[in-house]
Protein backbone atom coordinates (compact mmCIF):
# COMPACT_ATOMS: atom_id res chain seq x y z
CA UNK A 1 0.00 0.00 0.00
CA UNK A 2 1.48 3.30 -1.02
CA UNK A 3 2.74 5.75 1.70
CA UNK A 4 0.82 9.08 2.55
CA UNK A 5 2.56 12.13 3.37
CA UNK A 6 2.17 11.26 7.02
CA UNK A 7 3.67 8.25 7.34
CA UNK A 8 6.35 8.50 9.73
CA UNK A 9 8.85 6.83 7.63
CA UNK A 10 8.94 10.49 5.93
CA UNK A 11 9.40 12.17 8.83
CA UNK A 12 13.14 11.65 9.27
CA UNK A 13 13.14 12.81 5.48
CA UNK A 14 11.68 16.17 6.34
CA UNK A 15 13.59 16.67 9.33
CA UNK A 16 16.94 16.79 7.26
CA UNK A 17 15.39 18.94 4.94
CA UNK A 18 14.46 21.53 7.62
CA UNK A 19 18.02 20.88 8.89
CA UNK A 20 19.43 21.74 5.72
CA UNK A 21 17.52 25.17 5.17
CA UNK A 22 18.11 26.31 8.62
CA UNK A 23 21.92 25.68 7.86
CA UNK A 24 22.44 26.84 3.93
CA UNK A 25 23.82 30.43 3.07
CA UNK A 26 21.82 32.65 0.94
CA UNK A 27 23.41 34.56 -1.91
CA UNK A 28 22.25 38.07 -1.97
CA UNK A 29 20.65 39.95 -4.55
CA UNK A 30 21.31 43.55 -6.27
CA UNK A 31 19.10 44.78 -3.90
CA UNK A 32 19.73 43.86 -0.81
CA UNK A 33 23.46 44.72 -1.88
CA UNK A 34 22.30 48.59 -2.99
CA UNK A 35 20.28 48.66 0.29
CA UNK A 36 22.80 47.58 2.61
CA UNK A 37 25.52 50.05 0.94
CA UNK A 38 23.35 53.12 0.71
CA UNK A 39 21.81 53.04 4.43
CA UNK A 40 25.06 51.15 5.96
CA UNK A 41 27.87 52.08 4.42
CA UNK A 42 28.70 48.78 3.46
CA UNK A 43 30.37 49.70 -0.19
CA UNK A 44 32.32 53.06 -0.26
CA UNK A 45 31.93 55.09 -2.64
CA UNK A 46 29.15 52.54 -4.17
CA UNK A 47 28.39 52.35 -7.82
CA UNK A 48 24.53 50.96 -8.53
CA UNK A 49 24.78 50.26 -12.42
CA UNK A 50 27.64 48.25 -13.99
CA UNK A 51 29.93 50.26 -15.98
CA UNK A 52 31.07 48.91 -18.75
CA UNK A 53 31.88 51.04 -22.12
CA UNK A 54 35.88 50.84 -22.54
CA UNK A 55 36.62 49.98 -19.48
CA UNK A 56 37.06 46.18 -17.76
CA UNK A 57 33.79 46.75 -16.07
CA UNK A 58 32.83 47.18 -12.59
CA UNK A 59 29.90 48.54 -9.84
CA UNK A 60 26.90 46.45 -9.07
CA UNK A 61 26.10 42.92 -10.55
CA UNK A 62 22.85 40.67 -10.07
CA UNK A 63 24.11 38.70 -7.19
CA UNK A 64 27.74 40.62 -6.73
CA UNK A 65 29.37 43.82 -6.61
CA UNK A 66 32.53 44.58 -9.10
CA UNK A 67 35.18 46.42 -7.48
CA UNK A 68 37.99 48.51 -8.78
CA UNK A 69 41.70 48.40 -8.29
CA UNK A 70 43.51 51.98 -6.59
CA UNK A 71 45.98 53.42 -8.81
CA UNK A 72 48.57 51.94 -5.85
CA UNK A 73 51.09 49.23 -6.56
CA UNK A 74 53.51 47.46 -4.50
CA UNK A 75 54.88 44.98 -7.38
CA UNK A 76 57.61 42.40 -6.20
CA UNK A 77 61.16 42.52 -7.20
CA UNK A 78 63.84 40.17 -6.33
CA UNK A 79 66.91 42.56 -6.63
CA UNK A 80 67.77 41.70 -3.34
CA UNK A 81 67.61 38.08 -3.66
CA UNK A 82 65.51 37.84 -0.35
CA UNK A 83 63.47 34.61 0.36
CA UNK A 84 59.55 35.13 0.68
CA UNK A 85 58.85 34.97 4.24
CA UNK A 86 54.91 34.92 5.59
CA UNK A 87 56.18 35.43 9.53
CA UNK A 88 58.92 38.33 8.31
CA UNK A 89 58.05 39.70 4.70
CA UNK A 90 61.00 41.83 3.38
CA UNK A 91 59.58 45.00 2.45
CA UNK A 92 62.32 45.70 0.37
CA UNK A 93 61.48 43.32 -2.14
CA UNK A 94 58.22 45.85 -3.46
CA UNK A 95 58.83 48.52 -5.74
CA UNK A 96 55.78 51.32 -4.87
CA UNK A 97 54.22 52.56 -8.01
CA UNK A 98 51.18 55.16 -7.89
CA UNK A 99 50.12 54.78 -11.84
CA UNK A 100 46.98 54.10 -13.81
CA UNK A 101 48.45 51.03 -15.59
CA UNK A 102 50.70 48.73 -13.73
CA UNK A 103 52.93 46.46 -15.59
CA UNK A 104 53.88 43.26 -14.04
CA UNK A 105 56.95 41.80 -14.79
CA UNK A 106 56.80 37.70 -16.31
CA UNK A 107 55.86 35.23 -13.65
CA UNK A 108 55.75 38.10 -10.98
CA UNK A 109 52.55 39.41 -8.91
CA UNK A 110 52.18 42.78 -7.68
CA UNK A 111 49.87 43.69 -4.34
CA UNK A 112 47.39 46.03 -4.70
CA UNK A 113 43.90 47.55 -3.34
CA UNK A 114 40.65 48.08 -3.74
CA UNK A 115 38.96 51.68 -4.72
CA UNK A 116 36.30 50.41 -2.53
CA UNK A 117 36.02 50.38 1.70
CA UNK A 118 33.85 47.49 3.14
CA UNK A 119 32.19 47.12 6.12
CA UNK A 120 30.59 43.37 5.98
CA UNK A 121 27.33 42.62 8.01
CA UNK A 122 28.00 40.33 11.33
CA UNK A 123 25.91 37.75 9.91
CA UNK A 124 26.99 37.81 6.07
CA UNK A 125 30.85 35.79 4.89
CA UNK A 126 32.12 37.99 1.19
CA UNK A 127 33.95 35.72 -1.13
CA UNK A 128 35.95 37.00 -3.94
CA UNK A 129 36.41 35.77 -7.94
CA UNK A 130 38.70 37.48 -10.55
CA UNK A 131 37.32 39.01 -13.50
CA UNK A 132 37.38 36.86 -16.38
CA UNK A 133 38.85 39.76 -18.92
CA UNK A 134 42.25 39.33 -16.59
CA UNK A 135 41.81 35.55 -16.00
CA UNK A 136 41.94 34.39 -19.53
CA UNK A 137 45.12 36.86 -20.30
CA UNK A 138 46.24 34.40 -17.47
CA UNK A 139 46.30 36.60 -14.61
CA UNK A 140 45.49 35.73 -11.03
CA UNK A 141 43.24 37.85 -8.64
CA UNK A 142 43.49 36.58 -5.04
CA UNK A 143 41.42 37.41 -2.11
CA UNK A 144 40.45 35.48 0.80
CA UNK A 145 37.45 35.83 2.20
CA UNK A 146 36.01 39.05 3.94
CA UNK A 147 34.56 37.81 7.76
CA UNK A 148 31.78 38.40 9.16
CA UNK A 149 32.04 42.34 10.48
CA UNK A 150 35.54 43.13 9.15
CA UNK A 151 36.05 46.72 7.92
CA UNK A 152 38.69 48.34 5.14
CA UNK A 153 40.31 47.85 1.96
CA UNK A 154 41.02 44.68 0.76
CA UNK A 155 44.43 43.98 -0.05
CA UNK A 156 44.64 42.63 -3.38
CA UNK A 157 47.65 39.82 -4.98
CA UNK A 158 47.87 39.98 -8.82
CA UNK A 159 49.52 37.22 -9.96
CA UNK A 160 51.08 37.24 -13.98
CA UNK A 161 50.95 33.50 -14.71
CA UNK A 162 52.78 34.64 -18.33
CA UNK A 163 56.19 34.42 -19.40
CA UNK A 164 55.50 38.43 -20.91
CA UNK A 165 54.71 41.65 -18.80
CA UNK A 166 51.05 42.08 -18.07
CA UNK A 167 49.32 45.26 -17.31
CA UNK A 168 46.68 45.94 -14.94
CA UNK A 169 44.36 48.67 -15.15
CA UNK A 170 43.57 51.12 -12.25
CA UNK A 171 40.16 52.87 -11.55
CA UNK A 172 38.73 49.64 -13.55
CA UNK A 173 37.13 46.52 -12.39
CA UNK A 174 39.49 43.89 -10.93
CA UNK A 175 37.51 41.17 -8.78
CA UNK A 176 33.72 40.41 -8.03
CA UNK A 177 32.61 40.14 -4.07
CA UNK A 178 29.79 37.87 -3.16
CA UNK A 179 27.56 38.18 -0.43
CA UNK A 180 26.54 34.87 1.26
CA UNK A 181 24.58 35.19 4.12
CA UNK A 182 24.60 32.67 6.94
CA UNK A 183 21.56 31.28 9.43
CA UNK A 184 22.92 33.23 12.21
CA UNK A 185 25.28 36.10 13.76
CA UNK A 186 28.85 34.07 14.61
CA UNK A 187 29.23 33.81 18.56
CA UNK A 188 32.61 35.41 17.24
CA UNK A 189 33.17 37.85 14.66
CA UNK A 190 36.43 39.23 13.37
CA UNK A 191 35.71 42.73 15.15
CA UNK A 192 34.78 40.51 18.40
CA UNK A 193 38.67 39.37 18.35
CA UNK A 194 40.33 42.35 16.88
CA UNK A 195 41.63 40.88 13.80
CA UNK A 196 45.12 41.71 12.81
CA UNK A 197 43.44 43.34 9.45
CA UNK A 198 40.85 45.14 10.98
CA UNK A 199 40.15 48.40 9.91
CA UNK A 200 43.19 48.25 7.27
CA UNK A 201 43.86 51.27 4.68
CA UNK A 202 46.03 50.96 1.55
CA UNK A 203 48.27 48.21 0.49
CA UNK A 204 48.53 45.98 3.57
CA UNK A 205 51.45 43.79 3.45
CA UNK A 206 51.57 40.40 5.55
CA UNK A 207 50.99 40.83 9.53
CA UNK A 208 51.41 37.70 12.13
Amino acid sequence: MPKTPTDKSSQPLAALAAIGNHLAMTILSDKWIREQAQTKGMIEPFVEAQRREGVISYGLSSYGYDARVAPEFKIFTNVNSSTVDPKNFDEGSLVDRETDVCIIPPNSFALARTVEYFRVPEDVLVICLGKSTYARCGIIVNVTPLEPGWEGHVTLEFSNTTPLPAKIYANEGACQFLFLKGNERPEVTYADRAGKYMGQRGVTLPRL
